[in-house]
């Protein structure tokens, strides 16, 4: 490590900048790759069809993210920072075939515009996070009760089908994820600090990756409430 990186690592209020751009970084990158293997998918009917087409496909992907998930959840502190990063390209690059559908139900118009305003609105509300001093961990406690009723009303819906009930949870999950994306933000800021001066470079990097995933499942849910809303309006 060279003085340059050492002097930074030990400095928490330089080291915040340089972790959320790090952050950002890596958000980025793994939306990139969604995307791309998204494109790719859609774009090989038989390879949709051998990954998405049938129940076995669908199973080893979804158990693939959730394990992902768990990993870099669970075992952060313990996994290299090699396993770390190639963890969260992994979960990326699986998270692209099940979005890769999208690219056929939905217009690429729908696409493109549900992506620009999510990316707005994230934007605006990880400013606000990282601007505001108030202290957003209530929002954090109300969140995870109302990502509980999220579900809920997810599976009730299945069995009602009903298109206002839909259309309410589309934008109750869109405030939802806005709060999350405050809170996670804010919670990125909070775990730097709690490191005071003592961080070293891989656990730095390890600090990017986690942040990362979770900025990353924030706008992905985001956007796919957004584009329900957008891909609603658009049918009518």
């Amino acid at each position: 490590m060279n003085e340059h990186n050492k002097s930074m690592l030990q400095n928490v209020q330089v080291r915040e900048r340089t972790l959320l751009k790090n952050v950002y970084l890596w958000m980025s990158a793994g939306l990139g790759l969604t995307a791309l293997i998204s494109y790719a998918v859609a774009s090989s009917p038989a390879l949709l069809r051998a990954l998405m087409g049938n129940a076995f496909g669908l199973i080893l992907v979804i158990a693939g993210q959730f394990a992902l998930v768990f990993y870099l959840s669970a075992r952060l502190d313990r996994m290299s920072q090699a396993s770390a990063i190639g963890a969260f390209l992994a979960y990326s690059a699986l998270n692209g075939v099940m979005l890769s559908s999208i690219l056929i139900v939905y217009t690429g118009a729908v696409v493109s515009k549900a992506f620009i305003v999510s990316a707005l609105m994230f934007a605006s509300m990880s400013l606000y996070a990282m601007t505001t001093s108030r202290d957003l961990n209530r929002i954090g406690a109300y969140a995870g009760m109302g990502l509980w009723g999220l579900i809920i009303a997810m599976v009730l819906n299945m069995l009602f089908k009903s298109p206002a009930i839909d259309y309410i949870i589309s934008v109750f999950g869109v405030i939802l994820f806005l709060g999350l994306t405050a809170w996670d933000t804010q919670k990125i800021v909070a775990m730097n600090r709690q490191y005071g001066s003592e961080l070293d470079e891989e656990t730095y990097t390890k600090l990017s990756i986690i942040g990362a995933l979770t900025l990353y499942l924030d706008f992905i849910n985001l956007f796919l409430f957004v584009l329900r809303i957008f891909g609603r309006s658009n049918n009518r």
